[in-house]
């Protein structure tokens, strides 16, 4: 059996209870080392077979994987952040299938999430946006042209911005036009982490921020106006003059 598990942001203890407890049990620790801090593997046991895929190919990692799985093995395929978003796992998923290897998936909490909690920062402030978004920059892969961060930014939804970090001069440059230089933003660097860095900018302050804190990659880059956290609407959920489901409202 394969467990896919979500590492979470960095810190050794915000990886879920079912994703500690996969690990504590696991024959076979696949993760991903350039990503994924050594602490969380002080959760293991001292006989586990370890493999740092950051060193592997995807068939290396199957092949890893239908050995450990032919001799009884537990094994835990552990991603950084929540597998879901930029994991490559359904590759992963569709070769197991192929091979008959059960597996199952564990979430976990991504970049994004530490990065708010480590901000303060909510992303859906009332009369600001209701909308998160996560993507990415074009690199060496590419991004659907309907998904372009121009036509992202031009809806007013809070966005997060994963595996751009050295790309800010193109981010701006996509961006000129479509929203001013004073939009805020943020960079945060290994959130959640010993070593984390985090600044809070606008989008023209980017480069420099990002150039003055060494930061150039493991960083996620939140844009738009709920990182000024200022401006909103109270919540009506809490309000006393609207009734919910759960308690009526006062006149």
């Amino acid at each position: 059996m394969v467990h896919f598990v979500g590492a979470g942001p960095g810190a050794a203890d915000l990886i879920t209870v079912r994703g500690m407890r996969l690990l504590e049990k696991a024959d076979v620790v696949i993760y991903a080392g350039s990503l994924v801090t050594e602490e969380l593997l002080c959760y293991c046991r001292k006989d586990v077979t370890l493999y740092d895929s950051a060193l592997m190919t995807l068939e290396e990692v199957i092949h890893t994987i239908k050995e450990a799985d032919g001799k009884g093995c537990d094994i835990v395929r552990l991603h950084s952040g929540d597998p879901s978003i930029y994991g490559a796992v359904r590759e992963q998923m569709d070769a197991l299938c192929k091979l008959g290897i059960d597996y199952d998936m564990t979430p976990g909490v991504t970049a994004a999430f530490a990065a708010a909690s480590e901000l303060e920062m909510e992303f859906t402030l009332p009369g600001v946006t209701q909308t998160f978004i996560i993507t990415r920059l074009e690199g060496r892969t590419p991004v659907p042209e309907q998904e372009s961060i121009r036509k992202l930014v031009g809806t007013g939804a809070s966005i997060a911005i994963y595996l751009s970090a050295g790309l800010i001069e193109r981010l701006r440059d996509n961006l000129s036009g479509v929203v001013p230089d004073d939009t805020p933003a943020a960079i945060v660097y290994k959130a959640s982490r010993v070593d984390q860095k985090m600044v809070v900018t606008t989008l023209g302050g980017l480069k420099e921020a990002a150039v003055s804190y060494g930061i150039d990659s493991t960083a996620v880059i939140l844009l738009g106006g709920a990182v000024s956290q200022s401006g909103y609407a109270r919540s009506r959920l809490y309000d006393p003059g609207f009734t919910t489901g759960f308690r009526k409202g006062k006149e």
